[in-house]
């Protein structure tokens, strides 16, 4: 099962840090994503890190004010926001991939968390 938290509220050009922990299972052989949804839009890729060698990527709309992460003490995956912006406004949902490879497509994706609210305000 996973668990992301860290959302909320807050102005544009904010930050807020959201985390991803799974419960059961270690994140060693797996990529983890952070996905987001606005209301009436589809679910759409964030970013990646594949968790055995640090890999990163990211959506165009992110790169540069987004920051994913890994903590291996922990084995939580962590998505830094920076520089928010209203249109960063969505659930943000964290899933993994056993593919143990970068994939930016929802559909290589194999088990979800629940999403949490990221709210920005103008």
């Amino acid at each position: 099962q996973l668990q992301a938290c860290g959302g909320g509220l807050v102005q544009a050009g904010g930050f807020l840090r959201l985390s991803c922990a799974a419960s059961g299972r270690t994140f060693s052989r797996y990529t983890v994503g952070w996905f987001r949804q606005a209301p009436g839009k589809e679910r759409e890729f964030v970013a990646a890190i594949i968790w055995s060698d640090g890999t990163t990527g990211y959506a165009a709309s992110v790169k540069g004010r987004f920051t994913i992460s890994r903590d291996n003490t922990k084995q939580t995956a962590n998505l830094q926001m920076n520089s928010l912006k209203p249109e960063d406004t969505a659930v943000y949902y964290c899933a993994i991939s056993s593919r143990n490879m970068y994939t930016h497509l929802n559909s290589t994706y194999d088990y979800w968390g629940q999403g949490t609210q990221v709210t920005v305000s103008s």
